[in-house]
């Protein structure tokens, strides 16, 4: 398989583990799916491109096609991470907020027809800039680690 997208998913899988241990150390309490879930520290989204990047940019150097290719990626996806996904997770909290208090907004008009959701929307979509840049850190890293690892 490509050293590159073994790289990438490394990063990725990496990350998506240390949810984990960062989950525990700011609730305190262990939560196994954390593992699964999207947002949270660090960027998986953030260490897969940065991990890409960095392993690229030192076993094909900075001038080539494919690092520039790869961080012009890489770019997209953590603004994406931390700007645009993160504002739809805090518009779906807004929204869950809202239809928890419809039932009782809506008492003094029985006009209302009012059905209660099964399932909440899910709120933590996107990242926080620290989260971003932790991935971004640990995907750099891991880059680095794995082009030197190639070159020996």
């Amino acid at each position: 398989m490509n050293r590159g997208i073994i790289t990438a998913l490394s990063a990725i899988g990496i990350a998506q583990g240390l949810k984990i241990f960062t989950h525990r150390r700011v609730s305190g309490s262990w939560d196994m799916k954390q593992a699964s879930t999207s947002g949270g520290m660090p960027s998986s989204h953030s260490a897969g491109v940065s991990a890409l990047t960095s392993y690229l940019a030192v076993s094909r150097g900075s001038r080539h096609t494919e690092t520039a290719l790869a961080t012009i990626f890489g770019i997209i996806v953590m603004y994406d991470a931390q700007g645009i996904r993160r504002h739809t997770g805090e518009i779906a909290q807004i929204v869950n907020d809202l239809e928890d208090h419809f039932e009782e907004l809506s008492g003094n008009y029985p006009s209302f027809q009012f059905v209660k959701k099964d399932k909440e929307l899910e709120e933590v979509l996107g990242h926080q800039p620290i989260e971003v840049f932790g991935g971004a850190l640990l995907g750099s890293l891991i880059g680095l680690i794995s082009a030197n690892l190639e070159k020996k």
